[in-house]
């Protein structure tokens, strides 16, 4: 407060106080002048009577209590005494305890206590007595550090603590009627030191025994800390990481050992558990599994699936050409599993159905049929999952709503003990062959039925049975366009598989680059022989695939003979060099009698006959001769291929050339062969004209032959010089080639294969590909190899075109493609372009590659 507002606050006091001195004048003149009773000497001396005798009645009451409190404390004393000897004999008990004892107060203050209890603490410094409050006491044992630890107790236990000379005692109180404590504290120090020599001795086996048992693991096992140190390993990640124990140990960060190691010791992320996998430089595949403790440690374990990642990606390839394969068969098949749920579909089966692709997987077969009844299918499934194969005829809905006619057949699918897993299911659309026989047994049968009535009445019927005639000529015209029809179908399918060839051998194409390409690359015995199996199965597939091909393509009649004159020895020559490599393989002696004879027809073709006629003669031929030679007769040269094999029985001399026959007595053919060189050697010999022949004495051996025109050689030694130059030089280093093909792995598989032999190559997969990355007007190009069949219906020989059009100096072509059309071959030839048909052999690419150069 300012001094102003002090010196108005005294003077208002000093008033108020001025006040009040009056008033208390006032109140004390009014009492002074006030007047007196008159009777007030008698009631004084009335009321001194009566406290006489009050006075004398409180004295006798005064010495009766105390009489009374005599006695009282006679009792009182004898009590004491008995007290005294009860609390001797107490502190006597008390003292004869082994534990430290101490009695507390309801306020936690020391009324009594033993000397144990006394020299428990007397180490500690701090002075116990009684009145010492030992709540405030056990605060101050905390704070001076003299009690270490503290294990409060539960229901079933008392608390532990510790103390800093690492003495254990345990207490054990109860609370007395008063309110108070009754505490006893054991000294537990020998049974905690027994205790912890136990546990370390069980923790150390333990610990080595869990090491023995990590150690063991064909999994590397690491533990990295929440301060991301290694802690703990074991010998499989010793050798899987190339770390040594000494590193490990003397750098445990692996934010350090990350740079001496390939495996991935971070963790991806921060859940729980998780897995990646890791390929390391050497092609090993392996899995990192993350294990997170709640203590923030992490558990890392490292498996090599090397092997499973590998069987993984076969199958992967193997149902991926399944899936191609099945996708363009034109049947329905699908597999059902022994639950009745679906496993695999064709895409023709889902179409037909009205399924989207994929939904029919794991869908019971009951749940599938949207337009047919399951009770119909009931007996047929049920007999198939008895492991009895099925076929029968139903009439179904297909997807949309149109009735059909099927022939479903089930065939179980058993395990090595029997027991049937599933069943496949094919199915086939009958229902135009089934109208077409319906249709032709009523006509049959209204034919019949008219016959017989008109024979009757023959002589007076005579225009009715005109009329009938007509009918009969109608119904041999319907069924002459049913048989047209069918033909005109399976002529559809050879076109059909005529032309998929391309989209099969693309794939085969690039596998077989790709393996030159790494065959030159290699230089370990071990996988060059791994390879040198991929390469033969890729060839076994060639074969097959070359051979079904060539099958559509002969029914499909897009095989024209390419006739000209040339040697027969050189062919003749050079077949039997390439069979006598296998002789040792089927333990044949192969001879053959040279020719200088010159023949008219198509070589290719030719030779393909012959090579049907040794693999034959190679297979049924054991341990015997084989003899391969021609004669002349007339203006005619008939090659022959003779053995001594099995020999064939006369009822099959013709079924051997139709499709997928082969001869039951055959002990040594190939395993991956079809029944169908025959059947080749027939439809090429129609394409050639020239008549085949088989003679066979069952027991003796077999003859085939094939008859061929003479023809009259022109030489053409210029030519021959010209090709024996280009290939005296087979360096390609640092030339430049653009390629161009829609497959990116054909791509990859050529690049790869022509940077092995120092080429400099640029790839695209369209025209705008290429011009995105080199200038094709004026860019140095030393060839362009292009593909036929691109994308948007845009073929290789209109980019070519298109390219050299823009340039100064046209630019080499070479085309690749499946296409093996005459009229291909002769726009090719016209435009000076060299082609190749797929798959093409590394050596062939080459060499063609070369002869563009020079």
């Amino acid at each position: 407060m300012s001094e102003q507002s002090l010196a108005e606050e005294v003077a208002r006091l000093k008033l108020q106080n001025s006040k009040l001195e009056k008033i208390n004048q006032v109140l004390m003149k009014r009492v002074e002048e006030g007047g007196g009773n008159q009777d007030e000497p008698y009631a004084a001396f009335e009321h001194s009577v009566q406290l006489a005798e009050q006075v004398k009645e409180k004295t006798q009451a005064l010495n009766d209590t105390l009489a009374q409190l005599e006695r009282s404390n006679r009792a009182l004393k004898q009590a004491n005494d008995q007290a005294n000897i009860f609390k001797q004999r107490f502190i006597d008990a008390i003292e004869s305890i082994s534990d430290a004892f101490v009695l507390l107060d309801n306020d936690g203050r020391i009324i009594l206590q033993n000397s144990h209890f006394v020299n428990f603490w007397q180490k500690s410094g701090l002075k116990i007595e009684e009145g010492v409050n030992l709540n405030d006491f056990k605060a101050l044992a905390k704070t001076r550090g003299i009690i270490s630890q503290a294990y409060p107790g539960d229901a079933d236990n008392s608390p532990v603590y510790k103390l800093s000379d690492n003495r254990w005692f345990q207490l054990s109180e109860r609370r007395t009627r008063e309110g108070g404590w009754v505490m006893l504290y054991t000294d537990i120090t020998a049974l905690k030191v027994a205790e912890s020599e136990r546990y370390e001795k069980a923790m150390a086996q333990k610990s080595k025994l869990l090491q023995n048992l990590v150690d063991n693991l064909s999994q590397g096992v690491v533990l990295i800390s929440s301060h991301d140190q290694v802690e703990v390993w074991n010998k499989r990640f010793v050798e899987m990481s190339k770390l040594s124990t000494q590193k490990l140990r003397s750098m445990p960060y692996f934010t350090n050992l990350q740079n001496s190691t390939e495996l991935e010791l971070e963790p991806k992320s921060n859940t729980q558990d998780d897995h990646y996998v890791q390929t390391l430089s050497n092609g090993s595949v392996i899995e990192i599994r993350d294990h997170r403790l709640k203590n923030g440690k992490l558990i890392k374990t490292f498996t090599d699936i090397t092997t499973r990642h590998r069987y993984a990606e076969s199958l992967k390839k193997s149902e991926s050409w399944l899936r191609l394969i099945t996708d363009n068969v034109p049947a329905m098949i699908a597999y059902v599993g022994s639950d009745l749920k679906f496993q695999f579909t064709n895409q023709v089966y889902v179409d037909w159905y009205g399924w989207a692709k994929g939904e029919l997987y794991g869908l019971e077969l009951e749940q599938s049929r949207i337009h047919g009844d399951f009770i119909q299918l009931q007996p047929y499934v049920d007999r198939a999952l008895k492991g009895e194969s099925v076929s029968f005829e139903i009439e179904e809905l297909n997807s949309a709503g149109q009735p059909a006619h099927l022939l479903k057949s089930y065939v179980p699918n058993r395990d090595n003990t029997g027991a049937v897993l599933g069943f496949f299911v094919l199915v086939r659309d009958i229902t135009a062959r089934r109208n077409n026989a319906l249709a032709l047994q009523k006509a049959h049968d209204q034919l019949e039925l008219r016959v017989k009535e008109r024979t009757s009445q023959l002589q007076n019927l005579n225009d009715v049975l005109q009329v009938e005639v007509e009918e009969r000529r109608q119904a041999q015209l319907n069924l002459t366009a049913a048989k047209s029809e069918a033909e005109i179908a399976n002529i559809s399918k050879t076109k059909f598989l005529a032309a998929v060839s391309h989209d099969l051998l693309q794939p085969l194409n690039a596998a077989q680059l790709f393996t030159s390409s790494l065959a030159e690359q290699v230089s370990d015995i071990k996988s060059f022989s791994l390879l040198g199996s991929i390469s033969s199965s890729l060839d076994d597939l060639e074969n097959l695939i070359s051979t079904l091909v060539d099958i559509s393509k002969l029914d499909a009649g897009v095989v024209k003979a390419d006739k000209s004159a040339f040697n027969l020895g050189e062919l003749l020559n050079n077949l039997a060099n390439e069979y006598q490599q296998i002789t040792d393989q089927f333990g044949v002696e192969l001879r053959h009698v040279s020719s200088n004879a010159v023949v008219h027809t198509d070589s290719v073709l030719l030779a393909r006959i012959l090579r049907n006629f040794l693999s034959n003669a190679f297979r049924y031929t054991d341990k015997g001769k084989v003899l391969l030679g021609c004669r002349r007769q007339g203006d005619t040269i008939v090659i022959q291929v003779w053995d001594n094999g099995a020999g064939i029985a006369k009822n099959q001399l013709t079924e051997i050339f139709e499709e997928f026959k082969r001869l039951k007595s055959s002990q040594t053919a190939f395993s991956n062969g079809l029944g169908l060189g025959l059947a080749i050697v027939d439809k090429i010999s129609k394409v050639l004209g020239h008549p085949i022949q088989v003679r066979s004495t069952q027991g003796k051996g077999s003859v085939f032959s094939v008859t061929v025109p003479i023809g009259e050689m022109i030489s053409n030694h210029r030519a021959d010089d010209k090709l024996s130059r280009v290939l005296a030089n087979t360096d390609l280093a640092e030339r430049k080639i653009w390629l161009i093909d829609n497959d990116a792995s054909i791509c990859d598989a050529m690049s790869q294969l022509l940077n092995g032999w120092q080429c400099q190559v640029i790839t695209a997969t369209s025209l705008e590909s290429l011009k995105e990355k080199v200038d094709i007007t004026s860019d140095s190009a030393d060839i362009l190899i292009v593909d036929y069949h691109l994308d948007d219906d845009i073929n290789g020989l209109d980019v070519a075109i298109e390219i050299n059009q823009n340039r100064e100096f046209d630019l080499p072509i070479l085309m690749i493609t499946a296409n093996y059309s005459e009229e291909l071959k002769a726009k090719a030839k016209k435009r000076g372009i060299l082609l190749l048909n797929k798959p093409v052999k590394p050596m062939k690419l080459k060499t063609s590659i070369l002869y563009l150069l020079k």
